[in-house]
Parts: C-alpha cells; structure tokens; sequence
C-alpha cells in the first residue's frame, strides 16, 4: 500500500485535522492511524501544569479515521453522527503518539457503524463500543 493522501479524503485543514498518517487499511473493514499530540496543537493549553489532549478531540480522531473504510472511488463526505459507549481510560499528553483504530462493526447504504480504540504505548487510553459515520455520496 502507497502512501495515503490524507486530505484527498478528509475536507478536515488545520486546526481541526487531527490525524498526521493512515498507517494501513481495508476497504470497509479498518483503519489505522497516527496522531502525535505536541505542545504546539492549538488545544493544549501550555499554562496547566501537567496539558493533555480534550478527551473529545481523541473521539473526533477515531472518528475521521473512520472516513477511510469507504472505498477509494467513493467520493463521499463523512460525518460522525453518533457515540455509544465511549470510555476514557487515561490522559494523553504532548509528547504522545496517539494510534488510533477503526474497525467496521455494520454497513448500511448511507453510514456505517465501527469500533473506535485510541492507544498509547500500546496501553489503551480511550475506546468506544460504537461509532456511527453517516456519508453523503
């Protein structure tokens, strides 16, 4: 697999990108992905004494990496659409490489449904049972 061009899939430009890499992929099946939280994001607030990412932005994460189980000739614009279930295990801070997972758990003609984990250090840091990612065609 050649390298990914992430903003061919995603509208998503700074600030509101917020994955560097997709590492692998499955047409409708998983993605693979990479975020590395420095102190220079915009969310970091560099005045707490110990910054971490919002636990949100993790979610929205897992949930743009979701756009790519559709296939390539697809030309369809994702939006995340619903969450059941998320947990948030740990705090993930600047210096952290964030890897991030998205499995296809149930297709349907206009969205998709997926299992979302957000790791550090292969120690989980976030999950959620159920992501559903609706798409315009």
């Amino acid at each position: 697999m050649g390298a990914i061009d992430i903003h061919s899939v995603l509208p998503h430009r700074y600030p509101f990108l917020l994955i560097d890499k997709v590492v692998s992929k499955e047409e409708l099946k998983y993605a693979k992905g990479i975020k590395v939280v420095s102190t220079g994001d915009w969310f970091i607030n560099r005045e707490e004494k110990n910054p971490k990412m919002p636990e949100v932005l993790i979610l929205e994460a897992i949930g743009q990496l979701g756009a790519f189980v559709l296939p390539d000739k697809e030309k369809s614009l994702g939006l995340l659409s619903g969450v059941r279930n998320v947990k948030f295990l740990q705090s993930v801070h600047p210096g952290d490489q964030l890897d991030l997972e998205f499995e296809v758990i149930k297709l349907r003609s206009q969205a998709f449904k997926g299992r979302g984990i957000a790791s550090v250090n292969g120690t989980k840091v976030a999950e959620a049972e159920e992501i559903t990612v609706s798409y315009l065609r």
